[in-house]
């Protein structure tokens, strides 16, 4: 049975995205989201064009038992897995002390605990493989402190320090371990954080979700420690870190702005 490659945040979006790109290179897929209705039909789309494999789990990851549920998923089936994408995640916009409390923790729960776990339950599963890969999603935020969306940027730049540290403790396995970190996509990101004023600024460079996604399969292949779609975006990050951080968050500050 060839091996599967396993994708949440799957249904819209970067995930979905990178479903396509997978299933292009007739991967079979394990697809993991909330909407299983949006799930079925991807499942669908995925199966009639590339003519691969598809299940799905419609879950709430953010659910204390979320990563002990994909693994019996995943080991009920027996489903051979060589391909983990953590991808689901979202950013909520405003400032720390305004914003409900309880929706600044369901998002950390989701960009950072959910991928730890998930990466400790499904590991011993990737070294079963002969060759595996792990991919983290992160983003451009991470580089740099990014005031009205602190937390946000601050749990990506978790996800950026979590992969490369694990990148090297497994840097004698077979699995290989990637971060993507895009800026602004397509993905209708910016109104789910509330961040409808920025769309006009964002849209003259922001990347179609197509695009990062087969940036992020190739480099991932490639065992890219980082993957950074975009000139614009390397020459952003690789700026932060030649720039004073207290100038690099004030040009934030005014970008991301409330008011």
């Amino acid at each position: 049975m060839s091996s599967y490659a396993l994708i949440t945040g799957a249904s819209n979006g970067i995930g979905k995205s990178i479903a396509h790109s997978l299933a292009r290179r007739q991967y079979p897929l394990l697809l993991v989201a909330r909407s299983e209705q949006a799930l079925q039909l991807l499942a669908r789309s995925l199966t009639d064009t590339y003519h691969v494999p598809v299940a799905y789990l419609a879950l709430d990851l953010t659910l204390p038992d979320a990563a002990d549920r994909v693994w019996q998923w995943v080991t009920d089936h027996a489903y051979p897995l060589s391909v983990l994408v953590n991808n689901a995640g979202y950013g909520i916009w405003g400032s720390f002390d305004k914003l409900e409390l309880p929706l600044q923790l369901n998002m950390l729960q989701l960009n950072m605990q959910a991928v730890v776990a998930l990466s400790h339950r499904l590991l011993p599963l990737l070294h079963q493989q002969p060759k595996a890969y792990l991919l983290n999603v992160a983003s451009t935020a991470a580089y740099q402190a990014v005031p009205e969306v602190s937390l946000y940027a601050a749990s990506k730049a978790f996800i950026v320090s979590f992969t490369r540290g694990l990148r090297y403790e497994l840097k004698d396995s077979a699995i290989s371990v990637s971060c993507l970190s895009p800026g602004p996509v397509d993905t209708g990101f910016i109104d789910r954080a509330g961040m409808g004023p920025l769309k006009e600024l964002t849209a003259k460079y922001s990347m179609t979700p197509d695009k990062v996604a087969a940036i992020a399969v190739k480099g991932m292949f490639r065992s890219k420690a980082e993957i950074i779609p975009g000139w614009l975006n390397r020459l952003a990050v690789f700026s932060n870190r030649l720039l004073p951080k207290a100038l690099i968050e004030r040009i934030a500050a005014g970008l991301y702005k409330t008011k």
